[in-house]
């Protein structure tokens, strides 16, 4: 008897969108890549080569991809400011979603993702926060959670990209929402997954620097960020994004509570093998995010595909993606503004008085 297969589409065909692509085709076994959509003339030539000899239709207009027929799942992983009306387009045509990071680069837009979710309740609408899925982090989640370190109070974690000098990080910016809001959105959502998801933000306050490529100011932006963010529970939460790491991607975190600590990726390594050279002992890390979170990426995809199939729960609420994105907003301001911003208990946003 055959095995039903979760009929799926790609919008978006750049380097995120390429793997999202590739994994669904090659390494979920319970779904099939039927559709792919790029505007792109380049990322077109690409899915003529890579996507369209295994039957997948390329389109170049994104409407028509979502009437392809028999298809049940869109992957949004185009620019981040398609990423909402993408989501919603595709939800209005009762589709399941999986949306990459993040639902948008404003508090409301992404709001309007989680309102339109809600009108289609059989629908599984998620956003693609890679980490959640990874085995590391969840491996730490589940010794926190049975009290490994006691109460869990603080939250230490960092993206720092390799050093990308082609300027593509100068050009993304434009529209990628921020630092914050795109690099240190992992870092936000992990704070709240382990911190607790209903945490309420008491204040943020953030710097920057553009040490290497001066050219982010003119899109409000900085290449090294620094943000702090304090909760009314009694807890807080420490962020560093890097868009200069010369020895390649190292993204770690720490969870600090009264009775230990857990730390994951302290001391990254793309391999077990370690060099003994004249000039010491190195090892090598992982060159970009994907090499990191290669398996997450495609567990994030099987899991997601699992839940269409059998209407099973996802792992993570999507309202999850509003909190996150509130913060990196609220983290980004704080950086241009150079001001503390300050919350109430309820989460409502308040001027201090000035002295």
């Amino acid at each position: 008897m055959a095995v039903r297969k979760l009929k799926v589409g790609c919008a978006g065909l750049g380097r995120m969108g390429a793997r999202h692509a590739l994994n669904f085709l090659n390494r979920t076994p319970r779904a099939e890549l039927v559709a792919a959509f790029t505007p792109d003339a380049n990322e077109v030539a690409w899915a003529r080569r890579e996507l369209e000899p295994s039957g997948v239709v390329i389109y170049t207009d994104y409407e028509e991809m979502l009437k392809h027929p028999g298809l049940e799942a869109v992957v949004v992983a185009t620019v981040t400011t398609a990423h909402a009306e993408e989501a919603i387009k595709a939800i209005h045509a009762d589709k399941h979603v999986l949306c990459e990071k993040p639902l948008s680069t404003s508090v409301e837009v992404s709001q309007s993702v989680v309102e339109a979710a809600a009108k289609r309740p059989h629908l599984k609408v998620m956003c693609g926060f890679s980490r959640r899925f990874d085995k590391s982090y969840r491996e730490a989640y589940e010794r926190m959670d049975a009290g490994g370190i006691g109460r869990p109070s603080v939250f230490r974690s960092q993206t720092c990209d390799r050093l990308d000098p082609s300027g593509f990080f100068v050009a993304y910016a434009e529209f990628s929402g921020g630092i914050f809001v795109d690099c240190n959105i992992h870092d936000i959502d992990l704070s709240l997954w382990f911190l607790g998801q209903d945490s309420v933000v008491k204040s943020v306050v953030a710097m920057g620097i553009c040490a290497v490529q001066p050219e982010l100011r003119k899109h409000k932006d900085v290449d090294n960020g620094v943000g702090v963010v304090e909760f009314w529970n009694g807890k807080m939460a420490y962020f560093y994004s890097s868009r200069m790491m010369a020895a390649g991607q190292h993204d770690m975190t720490e969870i600090i509570g009264t009775e230990g600590k857990l730390a994951v990726n302290a001391n990254p390594m793309g391999s077990l093998v370690e060099m003994y050279e004249s000039t010491g002992v190195r090892r090598e890390i992982p060159h970009d995010y994907y090499g990191r979170f290669m398996d997450a990426f495609v567990t994030e995809a099987n899991e997601f595909t699992a839940a269409c199939l059998d209407n099973s729960r996802l792992p993570f609420k999507l309202s999850g993606a509003v909190q996150a994105v509130a913060i990196g907003c609220a983290l980004q301001e704080s950086l241009n503004s150079g001001k503390k911003i300050h919350f109430d208990e309820t989460g409502r946003r308040i001027e201090q008085p000035k002295l």
